[in-house]
Parts: C-alpha cells; structure tokens; sequence
C-alpha cells in the first residue's frame, strides 16, 4: 500500500477536509500547503499527482495523535522518520486509543480473523523474535474495519 492511499484512507475514513488535515500537519510542525496536499490526494497518472514522502505521512500520522490523544509533554517533532505498514497500523492505533480487542472486531468486521498473540506481533521491535511484518491485506482490512466504524458514524451524527 502506498503512503497516498494510507493517506486518501484515513481522510476518508474520517471525512477530513484540506482545513483540518492542514491543522494536523502543523500539530507535527510539518507545514503543509494546501496546493501540496491536493496533489497528494490526486490518483497516480493524474496531472500534478505527487508521492506522498515517508516523514510526511509519519508526520501527519503523529498529527492525528496529537489531535486526539493531546501532545506529549517534552515531546520534539521527528521529521526524518520511516514509515512502513507495522508503524502506520501502531500509529493510528495510538491515535484511536485502541485496545487489542478492539482491533479484533474492527478485523473481524472487515472478514479478517487474528489472535490477540498474532496481532501483537504487528506491534513488536523488527528485532524481537516473535515481530511480524504487516502486510498490505492486512493493513487494508484494518482500514475497511475503521470505515465501517466511523463512516457510518459520521453518517449518522449527520442524519
């Protein structure tokens, strides 16, 4: 999964506007302009399309946790950070504050079954023994889980 479709999912997922994920961005003191973010949402091939950087997205993934979770006292922003599918799942984890079993049902909602030991194994240090790599599926159903969640959420509320 590239970081433009983890963005253009979690913007979906939340029904962000270019307002609100330009005040995420600067809670990561990672200004963003707008023109700059428009381009990230574009399709690959289409006219001004640009491939959303790893920092980037790592900075706008700690925006949402800033967001959601408040910011963490003593905390620098870490604009060179890497970015791969066990990071994004544990960041938007974080900023969800959510719990293992909460993640279950979020994945068994989305027709994915994993144990509680398979699922923190997603979570671990790449050099523990028991780390496993999150693949793209994965991180995909976790994504379906969270829109069936808070899309039909926000439907709601605007109902």
């Amino acid at each position: 999964m590239t970081n433009n479709e983890v963005f253009q999912h979690i913007r979906y997922i939340f029904a962000l506007n270019s307002e609100k994920i330009s005040t995420l961005f600067q809670h990561a003191e990672c200004q963003q302009a707008d023109e700059v973010i428009e381009n990230y949402l574009r399709k690959n091939g289409e006219h001004k399309f640009s491939r959303l950087p790893n920092n980037i997205l790592a900075s706008f993934l700690d925006g949402l946790i800033i967001e959601s979770r408040g910011k963490k006292e003593g905390a620098q922003a870490q604009l060179n950070q890497e970015v791969n599918n066990n990071i994004i799942f544990n960041k938007v984890k974080i900023a969800l504050a959510l719990k293992a079993d909460d993640i279950i049902n979020l994945l068994a909602a989305a027709e994915l079954t994993l144990s509680k030991h398979e699922l923190s194994a997603f979570f671990r240090k790449p050099e523990h023994k028991h780390y496993r790599p999150c693949h793209d599926e994965t991180l995909t159903k976790f994504f379906n889980g969270l829109h069936l969640k808070y899309r039909s959420t926000i439907k709601e509320i605007k109902e």
